[in-house]
């Protein structure tokens, strides 16, 4: 049963949803002077829902050393942070609307869920 599909309406009604853009990140390319630039897949775009970080989550992501503005970010799709294994840097989310525009890093997924929507822990970059 998709119970983010019943109550995304209501909370919408609430705080509504925002216009994203995802683009996945696929790992870097090491530049001749040893920097590092990385690679995101093309962007798919969709709506997102934007939300403070509950006490519940913070714990979760204790340890991070998160600075700066952080947020719960709701949306369809599968969105990896960083994984160090795998050479992932971690996906790219741009919110184009609202209080909360700009591009957001994410760094810890927070929930996952088979029905097609996640939640994930994303840091305001500059």
């Amino acid at each position: 049963m998709n119970l983010h599909g019943i109550v995304a309406p209501i909370i919408g009604a609430v705080n509504p949803n925002v216009p994203c853009s995802i683009a996945g990140s696929t790992g870097y390319v090491t530049n001749p002077d040893g920097s590092r630039t990385p690679i995101y897949t093309p962007t798919i775009t969709g709506t997102a829902q934007v939300q403070a970080l509950t006490f519940k989550d913070l714990h979760q992501v204790d340890g991070l050393n998160l600075n700066g503005a952080a947020r719960g970010i709701y949306f369809y799709g599968d969105i990896v942070g960083v994984l160090r294994t795998r050479t992932k840097g971690g996906d790219i989310i741009t919110l184009s609307d609202g209080p909360n525009s700009g591009q957001w890093l994410v760094v810890q997924p927070l929930e996952t869920w088979a029905v097609g929507w996640c939640k994930c822990a994303c840091v305001l970059q500059n």
